[in-house]
């Protein structure tokens, strides 16, 4: 802490409210940024009449191995609910692998033993990238590394998810021809079959989160588990086929497929016998295919077939309901966040987001645990998300959550009220440079609205992002200056995080009170938020948080 600790005990706002307006980052750069490309006459004008700065929000900031990691939702909301930063899960499963601790674990152990006792074959599912943000490529190439040179188990399959979304959007072939060259280095040197199995886009199929589409985990099971689908020699076959076949389709879209042998028999569906392995660190959208794995009870899809395996994912995803049950690393224990200490001291407290970022303001922002942690004195609103592509509907249900969130504010039955804004974040992952200009104008446009109901409340209210993705949509060469192209001239978008900082804007219509930034605060980020809130809502910060913004005086 920088000194005392300066409370707004003289006048108590009500309600604070937190607006997150995922992935729209602050960037000085024109080019390519939707964000300055937008009409947006409330978000200038809280920059050009309130207190404001910008806070770090991605690498070692918020628990990333290094600063060259761009942010992502996960830890961002990790950070804003917890008050300081935790070693996340990249970071964790580096260190477990480099010490080799991974494979001392009970969870390594048991997914090995059970082939053994089996003669089964070890299957991995996950994203094959090197985006840091759900997984990494060399992550799963040091498993396979161990599972043929040291524990020398005869037979693996990979069933690949293709990213487009945290790297670049059409760089899946780089990861394939990877994998394959490490796979067939192992096959070599060990005398073992290890190959790819299966495949598809992440937003296809697998990795759907916050049940917001079931459909698309019933599809990976079919993929994956059963080995039903469309057949290729390959999963480079594959790609360019669907690439030729739907023009200017892009990784994280492409349909599934199933690899099979000459004779039309896939290589690697999931037998009675097998073990499997979610090299996904990232929880949310992990739970899903951990829960169609383990649950006996299971209402979704029919799982056909369902077979007798050890399953187990990187990580254990919710620390709370314990999904998955096994798992090989132990994941950020995470404690003391500022819902808890708000419900400890009777505040009442609204979470809302539509389905696609719900449980960043409700599971990630709790530490990632599920359900509530005070059901008297918290509301959770989810606003369902339209089942479209974002780039066709770029407006989502801002408009929905805004309503809801203007009738809360004016209700004056909340302390604290926290929203995700995820337009900026769903549509810029598109790669759609008009569409995300809308998506944040559209977010300006709900901004317009919440000031005006703050106005009336006597409330506060804040304006942050979990980390940047719309300002940054082309990629840049850095020698030229100029948008990467394609050979036929198209511009390449950039469908990822970025690393740049995030505005926090300080919106306090009242006027009874002059607020500053804090001076001793040296390198603000996320972790800064939490203290803030509490501060802002007339309680002490507790010790183990980073330190508050935000300074105060009464006027004379």
């Amino acid at each position: 802490m920088t000194g005392t600790v300066p409370l707004l005990e003289h006048r108590k706002p009500r309600p604070v409210t937190l607006v997150i307006m995922d992935g729209i980052g602050y960037s000085t750069e024109e080019l390519g940024n939707a964000v300055a490309a937008a009409h947006i006459p409330h978000l200038q004008w809280l920059l050009s009449n309130c207190k404001h700065i910008t806070l770090r929000a991605h690498g070692t900031a918020v628990g990333l191995p290094s600063d060259e990691d761009m942010g992502n939702s996960e830890v961002g909301h990790n950070a804003l609910g917890a008050g300081r930063f935790y070693p996340q899960g990249a970071r964790l499963v580096n260190e477990a692998i480099a010490s080799g601790f991974i494979y001392e674990g009970k969870g390594w152990k048991r997914l090995v033993r059970y082939c053994r006792e089996n003669n089964g074959t070890m299957h991995f599912i996950g994203l094959l990238s090197d985006g840091n943000v759900h997984s990494h490529i060399e992550q799963l190439e040091a498993m396979l590394k161990q599972l043929a040179l040291v524990e020398k188990l005869p037979a693996a399959r990979v069933h690949i998810l293709l990213d487009g979304r945290d790297v670049g959007e059409t760089s899946a072939l780089e990861y394939v021809d990877r994998l394959e060259s490490h796979l067939s280095r192992l096959n070599g040197e060990a005398g073992v079959d290890y190959r790819i199995a299966s495949g598809g886009g992440r937003m296809k199929v697998t990795m759907d989160r916050y049940e917001a589409d079931w459909d698309m985990v019933e599809r990976g099971w079919k993929t994956h588990v059963a080995g039903e689908g469309r057949q290729f020699l390959s999963a480079r076959e594959a790609i360019t086929t669907y690439r030729r076949e739907i023009p200017g389709v892009i990784d994280q879209d492409l349909p599934p497929f199933v690899i099979a042998d000459k004779s039309g028999t896939p290589v690697g569906p999931i037998r009675d016998g097998n073990s499997v392995a979610c090299f996904n660190f990232r929880g949310d959208r992990a739970i899903e295919l951990s829960r169609a794995f383990d649950e006996e009870e299971f209402p979704y899809f029919e799982r056909i077939p369902r077979p007798h395996v050890a399953y187990a994912g990187m990580m254990e995803y919710d620390t709370e309901a314990h999904i998955p049950r096994n798992y090989l690393v132990e994941p950020p224990h995470i404690e003391h966040t500022v819902g808890e200490y708000l419900s400890i001291r009777g505040m009442r407290q609204m979470a809302i987001s539509e389905t696609q970022k719900y449980g960043h303001v409700t599971y990630f922002w709790n530490g990632n645990r599920s359900g509530k942690i005070d059901e008297k004195l918290e509301d959770y609103v989810e606003v369902p998300s339209d089942r479209v592509p974002f780039e066709q509907r770029p407006w989502m249900k801002a408009a929905e959550i805004t309503d809801k969130t203007v009738e809360a504010i004016l209700s004056g039955n909340f302390d604290l009220i926290r929203l995700n804004y995820p337009n900026g974040d769903m549509v810029g992952h598109t790669g759609i440079f008009h569409a995300a200009t809308i998506a944040v104008e559209t977010v300006d446009l709900c901004l317009g609205r919440l000031m005006e109901a703050t106005k009336k409340a006597g409330g506060i209210l804040l304006v942050t992002a979990d980390h940047g993705n719309a300002e940054e949509m082309y990629e840049i060469d850095k020698k030229t200056h100029e948008p990467k192209r394609y050979a036929d001239g198209r511009v390449r978008a950039k469908t990822s995080h970025t690393l740049n900082p995030v505005w926090f804007i300080v919106f306090d219509p009242s006027g009874g009170d002059c607020i500053d930034f804090d001076p001793g605060v040296s390198n603000p980020g996320l972790t800064n938020v939490a203290s803030t809130l509490l501060q802002l809502l007339g309680i002490k910060p507790p010790e183990i948080y980073d330190p508050p913004l935000l300074t105060f005086r009464k006027d004379s």
